[in-house]
């Protein structure tokens, strides 16, 4: 099998991990690249970012039918870059399209300046507003190379940012294919540029002069990203890893979970911050639910044009999986399908995994690969302290009747209800997680802001006769004082100066 990525001189080549092809080369920028790219993306956003918000509107617009007509070609880059499945990447380059929509659209009332009570200081008006930060850096990853790049880009450039986009070494072409599209859509020059290369680059953008980084990686690499960009105290947006539960109560629909989890598992060879990585099930269906879970596996194929999965992207994450699977074997866990004896190449067989615990790596450390490992409970207290009992927090699942009331005690940034992931494709959902999951968010409302920065206005609406803001106070200001203080918040009447308050702003 050949490697995926080898550097050659001042060239990064791209392979195919299903067949070791040459896909394509991308040159390694270099720092001073780097800089120059984030000072031209300067210009740039100043003229952007001065844009109404129609005139963005239209140019975003133009954008998104741009891609949209070369949907097909993006969606055969991600094929053969990435390895999944052509409907997968097809769908992949839809939900960009999605988000670009969403947040052209809601960009306006999003950054809307809004009025904010004034507490005692009744004679003067008090606003919010939201002004774009100016360029934006993005580190993207490999597993979604173009929708999870999107979820910050779309935001970035809806909110008036430019962008400086570094794509991840193993997936570069589909970046470099998106910026020529904004090349020639946008009026203006350098508005998302792409700079591509290996780890060294994303450190040169990280420390770059840039106004935010959004990264979506290892919590690993976040927290190098977090060193460089603390050298400018530039602030990060993170979008770490994740070791997402799945619950599923003794009163779950079980066919309707099974197929769920399927899915959630093992979509993009289970290559997703998202995926179901590990599940709880009560002992009453448990037998049933794992029955259920196996026979829809043994129904998937790998690989081949008409195949459900398809290649693992990356070479290292074939020895993790294989790493986990063997772990977890030498621990006492049943496989059902699949296993360590079904890897070929870059192709990972679907695995079941039963009799599993948290002393197994599977059970803890992020997989990113298609297997299914599915824990007895004795009860959904149980279930919940062990979702719980993990550094991530990124996504959750929970099936049953009484779904909503136990998402409420997991600790993740988001929950999916009696289905799998659905928080990902629905663009006012803000995106993130909490712990070693990072934090900051993507898409939504947040998501806009999130590339923003936040002024706070006070304007004086009329003169009082006692001037608080003054040196100059009379000589039984003190006595007032307290007298104030007493009135307003030692008696319980704050409800009554607040329309007292009120009625003096009219």
């Amino acid at each position: 099998m050949a490697t995926h990525i080898s550097p050659q001189a001042d060239r990064l080549s791209s392979h195919d991990p299903s067949t070791g092809d040459l896909v394509g080369t991308v040159p390694i920028h270099t720092p001073a690249e780097v800089d120059a790219a984030v000072a031209r993306a300067r210009v740039a956003s100043q003229s952007w970012g001065a844009l109404s918000f129609e005139a963005r509107t239209e140019e975003l617009v133009a954008f998104r039918k741009a891609i949209a007509a070369s949907a097909d070609e993006l969606a055969a880059i991600i094929h053969r870059e990435n390895g999944k499945p052509e409907l997968e990447a097809l769908t992949e380059v839809m939900m960009s399209l999605s988000h670009l929509a969403h947040a052209t659209q809601h960009a306006p009332d999003a950054m809307a300046s809004r009025k904010v009570g004034v507490g005692l200081l009744a004679n003067f008006r008090a606003t919010v507003s939201y002004h774009p930060l100016g360029v934006i850096g993005v580190i993207g990853p490999w597993n979604y190379p173009m929708f999870t790049p999107m979820g910050s880009i779309s935001y970035a450039l809806a909110a008036g940012n430019a962008v400086v986009w570094k794509p991840s070494e193993l997936t570069p072409l589909v970046a470099v294919k998106l910026a020529e599209i904004a090349q020639k859509t946008f009026a203006l020059a350098h508005l998302l540029q792409v700079v591509t290369g290996a780890g060294a680059t994303g450190a040169a953008l990280a420390k770059a002069a840039v106004d935010k980084v959004a990264f979506t990686g290892s919590a690993a690499t976040g927290r190098r990203v977090m060193i460089a960009a603390a050298e400018r105290l530039t602030p990060v947006l993170l979008e770490l890893g994740g070791k997402d539960p799945m619950i599923v109560a003794d009163d779950a629909d079980v066919e309707k979970a099974a197929e769920a989890c399927v899915y959630g598992a093992l979509t993009n060879s289970g290559q997703a911050c998202i995926s179901v990585e590990r599940v709880y099930v009560a002992d009453a269906i448990h037998d049933r639910f794992v029955a259920a879970v196996v026979e829809q596996v043994k129904q998937l194929k790998v690989g081949g044009d008409d195949g459900h999965l398809g290649a693992m992207t990356s070479d290292l994450q074939v020895k993790i999986v294989r790493d986990h699977l063997d772990d977890a074997v030498a621990k006492g866990a049943k496989v059902l399908t699949g296993g360590s004896a079904a890897i070929s190449g870059n192709y990972i067989q679907p695995t079941v995994l039963t009799d599993v615990t948290h002393d197994m790596k599977v059970m803890v450390d992020e997989t990113f690969g298609p297997i299914i490992p599915i824990q007895r409970v004795a009860s959904i207290d149980e279930a919940v302290r062990l979702a719980n009992d993990t550094v991530y927090g990124l996504g959750s699942s929970v099936f049953g009747k009484h779904a909503r009331e136990i998402a409420e005690r997991l600790r993740a940034g988001m929950t999916a209800v009696n289905a799998v992931m659905a928080f990902s494709g629905i663009p006012g959902l803000p995106f993130g997680g909490v712990g070693d999951s990072g934090f900051g968010r993507i898409h939504g409302d947040e998501g806009i802001r999130e590339f923003t920065r936040v002024k706070s206005t006070a304007e004086q609406a009329f003169a009082l006769p006692i001037n608080m803001m003054s040196m100059n106070q009379p000589k039984n200001a003190l006595a007032q004082m307290r007298g104030m203080i007493k009135q307003l918040y030692g008696g319980g009447v704050v409800a009554k100066a607040g329309d007292f308050l009120r009625k003096l702003r009219g």
